[in-house]
């Protein structure tokens, strides 16, 4: 099973919002008052913060290599920006399959608004999902990945699965919460399964959270507050005058003030709510059976940063185009020629064989009579490798022209070449075959690519290109 593919899911194209809409509410350990407006997004954009109320308004990206805290919540930072508890706005956004959005805030804390994430899927499916045009990536786990922690007995699982589930459990040793589990086998269940489940907590955290400066913005509405020990009445008291409360109670089950659970096993859902939005962070969604025991935000994170680095692999993995001589090219060398402004002996392509929307594979048969092996190495023939740059910008640049109905009126300039790499010498007789991947969108006629050339099975040169596309 390959690594990335592309799946028919509730969209096969990227998604951003139609129209901006906007959230307001109280930031649970700041008590500030933060207005959170979500934006939409081009292609491959992302999901990332903007603090509006810093000057220069940085911009964060959700990214689990952001991550900076997790001891309450999961806290990005960069550009010298933070914002922290980002876990139920990324697991609505990846409820959603929203893939771009710009979320403007005016604060360092998402509102908390009940400790659920039901508030920003009610916005945002207010502001509608718009398919933009390119494809979504997904990547399918080739195999089990695991994440432990003995200390805490976590225990995380990604299993190969053409679909995303995941399984939760819980276990605190408390007679109260005791121990739960909480199963998710489609995303279409997210809004009325978990989306509404609550953050939870002890009793026993709430006056020393309270003492180090945070949750001011708690009001015991926001949160499951879990009391697994007797309670005095003065206790109570204390409690009520420290959230502005006329009285606080203790339901028989346990929970502080009476509130009503919404599941019966709400904690365990609001874990399985954590997990989604912490992995959302991964930045590309995942085809996975997820089963975690006993996960938190730092286990979560780190288990995201696993699965990150095996994308990432992946991704640099030398993929192999395969070249069948018996095959009909896409195009021929005399449509190239209608697409190139170059000419023998500088026409460096002769075939193409595939097209994507984002990638092209173009072939050159290196003979014995090309003019350049006249005078380099004589008496050892071989390529020059910049010869073998100029032909990759080439297939790139019929990548590029094939996407405007008149590219005759175009032309591609080289800007930059990155990270050139030589490996193998080519020499009469080989078949160079080269693969261009559009690194990201093609803007203001900017585009750059990944370029790798291979003769059979040996990657012979790879370098990153960027060139301009200008009329003529």
């Amino acid at each position: 099973m390959p690594a990335f593919r592309f799946f028919a899911g509730l969209f096969m194209k990227q998604t951003t919002i139609k129209k901006p809409v906007s959230v307001e509410g109280v930031g649970l350990h700041t008590g500030q008052i933060v207005t959170m407006t979500f934006l939409p997004a081009v292609d491959n954009h992302g999901i990332k913060f903007q603090r509006v109320d810093l000057p220069g308004e940085p911009v964060v990206d959700a990214d689990v290599d952001n991550v900076v805290d997790t001891s309450r919540g999961t806290t990005i930072e960069q550009n010298g920006a933070r914002v922290a508890t980002v876990e139920h706005v990324m697991a609505s956004l990846a409820a959603l399959e929203i893939d771009n959005c710009m979320v403007q805030i005016n604060g360092g804390e998402t509102p908390i608004m009940d400790g659920s994430s039901q508030y920003f899927m009610r916005a945002l499916k207010e502001a509608g999902i718009q398919e933009l045009e390119s494809q979504r990536e997904y990547f399918t786990v080739p195999q089990n990945i695991y994440y432990t922690e003995a200390d805490r007995s976590v225990e995380m699982i990604a299993m190969p699965l053409d679909d995303y589930r995941l399984t939760v459990m819980v276990d605190y040793n408390s007679p109260v919460l005791g121990s739960q589990h909480a199963s998710l086998t489609s995303m279409k269940e997210f809004e009325t399964d978990i989306a509404s489940c609550r953050t939870f907590c002890f009793l026993h955290e709430l006056e020393l959270l309270y003492n180090n400066g945070l949750i001011r913005g708690g009001d015991l509405n926001n949160a499951i507050v879990i009391v697994d020990r007797v309670i005095e009445d003065n206790e109570l008291e204390h409690l009520a005058k420290m959230f502005n409360k006329p009285k606080v109670e203790v339901k028989k089950e346990g929970i502080l003030n009476n509130v009503d659970l919404r599941f019966h096993n709400e904690p365990a859902r609001h874990k399985l709510l954590d997990l989604i939005g912490d992995l959302a962070l991964i930045g590309t969604p995942i085809k996975a059976q997820i089963m975690a025991a006993r996960p938190g935000h730092a286990a979560n994170v780190a288990f995201g940063k696993k699965i990150k680095a095996l994308i990432k692999k992946s991704r640099s993995a030398v993929r192999v185009p395969k070249y069948d001589p018996n095959k009909t090219p896409l195009y021929t060398a005399d449509i190239i020629e209608k697409m190139l402004p170059h000419r023998f002996p500088f026409l460096l392509v002769d075939k193409v064989l595939e097209v994507g929307q984002n990638h092209i594979i173009a072939m050159k048969n290196v003979t014995f009579n090309e003019p350049f092996f006249q005078g380099h190495f004589p008496g050892n023939p071989v390529m020059p490798g910049v010869l073998i740059i100029e032909a990759m910008a080439q297939s790139g640049g019929v990548l590029i022209l094939s996407k405007v109905e008149d590219p005759e009126n175009y032309n591609t300039y080289f800007m930059k070449i990155d990270n050139a790499k030589f490996k193998e010498k080519v020499i009469p007789g080989d078949t160079l075959v080269f693969r261009l991947d559009l690194i990201g969108p093609i803007r203001r006629g900017i585009c750059v690519m990944k370029g790798s050339a291979f003769v059979g099975d040996k990657l012979v040169a790879e370098a990153e290109l960027m060139a301009q596309v200008a009329k003529r």
